[in-house]
């Protein structure tokens, strides 16, 4: 039987729910005055995890210089 299927299951993930709605609302201003600080830490990772496909800022193309 699939678990989130069971009564148990079905009950923890209620229980989480509502335990996240409790949490959010009780600390929504912890939240908001954080968001910032989130969103600037948020852009060097991003940037740091978005180089990895091409292989960073210098390429061998970027050797040669002029034409």
């Amino acid at each position: 039987m699939p678990f989130l299927r069971t009564r148990g299951s079905l009950a923890f993930s209620f229980l989480m729910l509502v335990a996240a709605g409790l949490l959010v609302t009780g600390h929504q201003a912890h939240l908001l005055a954080a968001a910032p600080f989130l969103l600037l830490a948020a852009c060097p990772l991003m940037h740091l995890f978005m180089h990895h496909g091409h292989g960073g800022h210098g390429g061998a193309d970027d050797q040669g210089g002029g034409s």
